[in-house]
């Protein structure tokens, strides 16, 4: 599950959610080799002729193309958002890819939560409505996981009124 709560400290319930990484660092290793051996496999026979230095910078461009798109796609999915509710006060911050930080907070007896089923950018947006401001949370979350997660974080802002 991307998200999941902390145990709790005192009276103050916190809440992270992280985007999902398929590709864990060890398979991003195996990925650039294997794709650099399937490469290869083709040239072996035309080792030590004109033709393998005519090939060889395409094929390295190649490489490193794949290479740059799965790092930029890596640093792309480093989103996590940290949820803090406690009776006084409710917190977000959305810490976003290369280090941009966004933080949201809001008087927890005021602030609610939405569940968007359409209209939304993402079939069952969710936000949170509070301090005028109404704030986007879990984007990178399935259908199932947005509907599971307003539930609970309803659930707990009843608990703390």
């Amino acid at each position: 599950m991307p998200y999941h709560w902390l145990p709790p400290s005192g009276e103050t319930r916190r809440l992270h959610l992280s985007a999902h990484r398929s590709l864990p660092p060890y398979g991003f290793v195996w990925f650039i080799g294997g794709t650099a051996a399937l490469i290869f496999v083709p040239l072996l026979p035309v080792i030590a002729t004109p033709v393998f230095w005519g090939l060889l910078p395409f094929v390295l461009a190649a490489l490193g193309a794949i290479w740059w798109a799965l790092k930029r796609s890596w640093s792309d999915r480093a989103v996590t958002e940290d949820l803090m509710l406690s009776r006084d006060l409710i917190t977000l911050t959305r810490h976003g890819p290369r280090g941009k930080v966004q933080n949201w907070q809001a008087n927890p007896f005021w602030a609610s939560v939405h569940l968007h089923p359409r209209g939304g950018p993402v079939p069952d947006y969710l936000t949170l409505k509070g301090d005028g401001r109404e704030v986007e949370l879990g984007a990178f979350l399935t259908e199932e996981e947005r509907r599971a997660l307003s539930r609970e974080i309803a659930a707990a802002l009843a608990e703390m009124r």
